[in-house]
């Protein structure tokens, strides 16, 4: 049957597959048989997307639009309409959720549906077909039962099972109120039924899915829920079994540390948020998170288990300066975490942080992510340093390339010896991107030798290391080690490349 409802999103990369398109197909009922999902990437594009759009002359096209697509999702509808504009097109999704009316895409929709749309969705569509289509523009989703929906993950198919990360959900919702959030906005989190839930993904492991990804806010918020959604993991643990979690960092009981001193190494990452350490700002933003435990949580985590730590930190926060953002850093540096994903303030439309717009001089990019451009306490000259700290932190630290060397680049002051390191670079490249690997060890090596002249001689031996390491052909220095030297850095294992290097 050729499908009246095409269900679409732009992902941001192949691998991901739409959880949330698979929700509202799983939910069309007796329409299902009309609808199919078609999804892109935002590098396709748009009159490419367009003409796959059409060529089924759907009456309906549905939407997802978020802050990572909104520009190319714009550009989409905007053609359809010139083409097609008796197609009816309706939106969704968290960025057109919020100052809907504000948005250039809502000029170029015929409806959009705020909130969760499981099940709004439908009603929608059977509406239109019945000839009963709103006369209101925007329609807001009412509250969901979670046990009065059918899960999708049965739509996850042979393709999305090979090649593509299973999102998936053991709840909604979030019950803490960070402003900068959007999921302040709940509530609190709701839990699925966890006997549903697993029968779901026994089902999901016995096709073959091995790469778990979920999407909860707040995983181990409840530690009887926790460890038995980890029991039924370990009971079917292989080696290609990897499960992604988001934890709360201060929440970690002995029953569940005993739980996991039993994965395996390469079958655990934890996203852990801290955001700030500074206690001032965590009032600002109502973040509420015991410190000194988030600290111990982290280095009993490195150093007990086999997972792979992800920390947070946000920079821009409101009441944040340069100096207390470079104290939080090194206070995490400290913790060890493999990575530290080094985020820049956002405004998410809907999220509470605009209420400090006027007290402390928010301002932000008009431009998707909205990025903060500066604020009261950091100016946009600085905001550009920390941008490019972000960048090639990400590049040199959280790559696992500089994993021997990097120590005695930090030293004792991590913060500020990576943000000389950072000024020097830029300095000299005027580049943040198309640096390739070879170019930045020479970088690396010829900044340090001026930056940090007391630790020179043992970094660059290092760093010829993590250069062999990296199998790149020839050498920067030339440096006699021995083959058996540089064998024994490396460790055998089945962790992903890039966390391989951490080790």
């Amino acid at each position: 049957m050729t499908p009246m409802i095409i269900l679409s999103t732009l992902n941001a990369k192949y691998i991901h597959a739409s959880l949330a398109l698979r929700y509202l197909y799983a939910n069309l009922e007796e329409l299902q048989s009309q609808a199919k999902i078609s999804e892109y990437t935002i590098n396709a594009r748009p009159i490419d997307i367009v003409e796959k759009l059409l060529v089924d002359s759907p009456k309906i096209i549905g939407l997802g639009v978020y802050i990572w697509n909104c520009e190319e999702t714009l550009s989409v509808i905007a053609q359809i309409k010139r083409i097609a504009p008796e197609v009816v097109i309706i939106l969704g999704g968290p960025e057109i959720s919020y100052e809907t009316e504000e948005q250039s895409l809502f000029e170029h929709c015929d409806y959009v549906i705020t909130g969760a749309a499981d099940k709004s969705f439908y009603q929608l569509c059977k509406d239109i077909f019945s000839g009963n289509a709103p006369t209101r523009k925007i329609l807001n989703s009412k509250p969901i039962e979670l046990k009065d929906l059918t899960l999708p993950y049965d739509l996850y198919n042979e393709e999305d099972l090979k090649q593509r990360v299973m999102y998936i959900e053991a709840s909604r919702g979030c019950p803490f109120k960070c402003e900068f959030c959007l999921s302040s906005l709940d509530k609190t989190s709701y839990p699925f039924e966890l006997e549903r839930f697993l029968m779901e993904m026994d089902k999901l492991h016995a096709r073959g899915a091995r790469h778990f990804k979920f999407v909860d806010r707040t995983f181990n918020l409840k530690i009887k829920t926790s460890l038995q959604i980890l029991d039924f993991f370990l009971e079917r643990m292989s080696d290609d079994l990897f499960l992604h979690f988001e934890v709360i960092p201060d929440h970690l009981p002995e029953k569940l540390k005993d739980k996991l001193r039993l994965f395996p190494e390469g079958s655990l990452q934890f996203e852990v948020g801290i955001q700030t350490f500074n206690q001032e700002v965590q009032a600002n933003i109502s973040r509420k998170q015991n410190n000194e435990k988030s600290k111990a949580n982290l280095i009993w985590l490195k150093e007990n288990t086999n997972a792979h730590i992800h920390a947070d930190l946000i920079f821009g926060l409101p009441g944040e300066t340069l100096e207390t953002f470079s104290d939080s850093f090194d206070q995490l540096y400290e913790c060890r975490p493999h990575e530290i994903q080094m985020g820049i303030l956002k405004r998410l439309r809907g999220s509470p942080i605009i209420r400090h717009t006027k007290t402390f001089d928010l301002r932000f990019s008009p431009i998707p992510p909205y990025s903060i451009l500066s604020n009261n306490t950091v100016s946009f000259q600085t905001m550009q340093r920390v941008n490019r700290f972000a960048r090639y932190w990400d590049m040199i630290g959280n790559s696992g390339r500089f994993s021997h060397s990097l120590p005695y680049i930090l030293n004792d002051h991590p913060f500020d010896n990576f943000l000389q390191l950072t000024d020097w670079i830029f300095d000299k490249t005027d580049q943040t991107h198309k640096i390739n690997l070879k170019r930045l060890y020479e970088l690396v090596a010829q900044a340090c030798e001026g930056l940090f002249p007391n630790t020179y001689s043992d970094l660059v031996i290092n760093m010829e290391i993590d250069y062999l390491r990296s199998k790149l052909k020839g050498s920067f220095k030339r440096l006699e080690l021995s083959n058996t030297t540089i064998e024994e850095t490396v460790v055998k294992s089945k962790h992903s490349s890039r966390q391989q290097r951490h080790l």
